[in-house]
This record gives C-alpha cells, structure tokens and sequence, in this order.
C-alpha cells in the first residue's frame, strides 16, 4: 500500500499537475495540505474522475487539508485537532482507509490516516511561533492518544520543521527561523519518541533527501532544498515499511508547488521480499471503481 503527502500549495490552481502525478503514480491514499480553498471551491469531481474519493476542511485563501484513498471514500472520524475549540484554522483531518489494501496491511478494521498542516510560525519568536509550540503540544497529546489506542496510524503531512541538519541545505542559516529553532526540534523528538517511525529517515538514515524547495534563487536545480514533510508511522505498522522516498521530479514540472509528493510502501502482513516488489508496482484504477468513487464523493463537506 502506497500512502503519499503532497502540499500542492492551492489545490485549484495546480490541479493538472495533482491530476498528472495521481495518473502516473497511482497512490492508494493521499493526505494534501494547503489547499487554499473554501469548502465548496473544492475539486472533488475532478478528483472522482481522476479515481479517488475525497474528504477535505477548506479554508479560504489559507491552510486547507484533504485526505483521497483510491477507489474508495475516507471515513472520516476527526476533523480539526483537539484541544482548542477557539483555533479554527484549517490544519487536520483525519480519517479511516477501508479499502483491500489497507485491510492488507493493517488487518480488518483498516488504517487510520491523519493528514496535518503544522503552522509555519515565523517570525520567530512572536506570536506566530508560540501559535505554532502550541500546536505541536496539541498534536503530540492527540498523537499520544492514538498509539494508547493501538491502531494501525499513519499521521503525514506539512510539519514545517527540519529535524536535524541533514534536513536542511546549509543549516547555518537556519538557526533562527521557526523551522530550525531548537524548540520546534524539540517538539519534533518528542512526539517520535513516543513511538513513532519516521519513515523515510529510517529507511535512509545518512542521506541528504528534500521535500521542499524554494521558488526563489534557482533553489530547486541547486537542490538547496528543506525536508519538512514527513510520514510517521506507529508501532503497529512500522514493521510493515517496505519503502520511502519523494517524487522529486514533479517539483521541476511547469507550474509545480514547491512541495514534492512524498510517500511510503507498507507490505501485506504476511508479505515476503517478493511479494512487497510486487505489491509496489500500481495497477490502473477500474473504471468500475472510479464511477463508483465519483458517485459515493459529496459534493461538499461542511465543517
């Protein structure tokens, strides 16, 4: 099972490169961030079309978060992070993958998928930044809440921190910015060592792999770039991560976010060596299940 996380940085306005990269890669379950649209401005027929059910928290101009599972609808069973009813931004959704290759994967009652845009929080320090150490503490008390749970979890999406210096080109320059500051590294650690896998750092320990790069300065043929999206995976699943990496090449496409889809592998329970190079390679969505998709999406989902 594939599941990917993708800031498109505006859904509507980068919606053929989302449509390109869902066609060629065919992720089984999708967590975006920064939408920036409201609800009803959401392309959820488009993406129907493209195979994939959809649930979304919108916002206007700003944050906005979805979750797409491919030939089937997220079950969603969160919509907003606990702990602050006064908080209405748009930065987590979360929902159930019932779908054959979740139950593969995580066993009956399927996967729960969390998708989050963590605030950026410069300049720092400010009020942004406390905004955004509060945040973290919120999530690591709802991540702590799901592993007491024991289900199968992944929580991706935009965290906005660099964990350590090989996430970063140059780290020097970074020490300041509310992407790098000892307590956003802080917050980072403590929710993985609650028990969570970072996923792609621990299939490639010592190696330089970004997320994100900048559309200023020729960033992205400089490869000075920035990893800040990451896939954690709780105990349940950790044994199950086959493979990570990040389709790098999409931010080069024309029109590109200055995000790159970013994703994991899990293998079937009982999956041998073989069995996970087999499962990693995607089959076309039936046009069966890309109707039933379009037909099950709501044509809006309020908040």
């Amino acid at each position: 099972m594939r599941i990917a996380t993708y800031n498109v940085n505006g859904v509507n306005g980068r919606l053929p490169v989302l449509l390109r990269w869902l066609a060629q890669t065919q992720p089984d379950a999708v967590c975006l961030q920064e939408l920036k649209a409201p609800e009803e401005k959401f392309p959820a027929a488009a993406i129907a079309e493209a195979g994939y059910g959809a649930i979304w928290h919108g916002q206007k101009s700003w944050n906005g978060v979805a979750i797409l599972a491919r030939g089937a609808l997220p079950r969603e069973s969160r919509r907003g992070l606990p702990g602050d009813p006064q908080d209405l931004h748009s930065r987590y959704i979360e929902a159930v993958i019932d779908m054959p290759a979740a139950r593969a994967v995580a066993g009956d009652a399927g996967l729960t998928l969390g998708c989050l845009y963590l605030p950026n929080g410069n300049p720092a320090p400010g009020p942004k930044f406390d905004y955004k150490l509060a945040w973290f503490k919120r999530f690591a008390k709802h991540a702590k809440g799901l592993l007491a749970a024991g289900t199968p979890v992944v929580l991706a999406g935009d965290y906005n921190v660099m964990p350590t210096d090989l996430d970063v080109y140059k780290p020097e320059r970074w020490l300041d910015d509310a992407l790098f500051r000892p307590e956003v590294r802080a917050a980072y650690a403590q929710i993985v060592g609650q028990g969570w896998t970072d996923a792609l750092r621990r299939l490639h320990p010592d190696e330089r792999i970004y997320t994100f790069w900048d559309y200023f300065r020729n960033a992205y043929v400089r490869d000075a770039g920035l990893r800040i999206d990451h896939l954690l995976l709780s105990p349940a699943l950790a044994p199950r991560l086959a493979a990570a990496g990040v389709d790098r090449d999409v931010r080069g496409w024309e029109k590109s976010s200055d995000h790159a889809p970013t994703w994991v592998e899990l293998a079937e329970a009982k999956a041998t060596k073989k069995t996970v190079k087999k499962a990693a390679a995607k089959k076309p969505v039936a046009k069966a299940a890309a109707k039933a998709v379009k037909k099950a999406a709501p044509a809006r989902r309020m908040s």
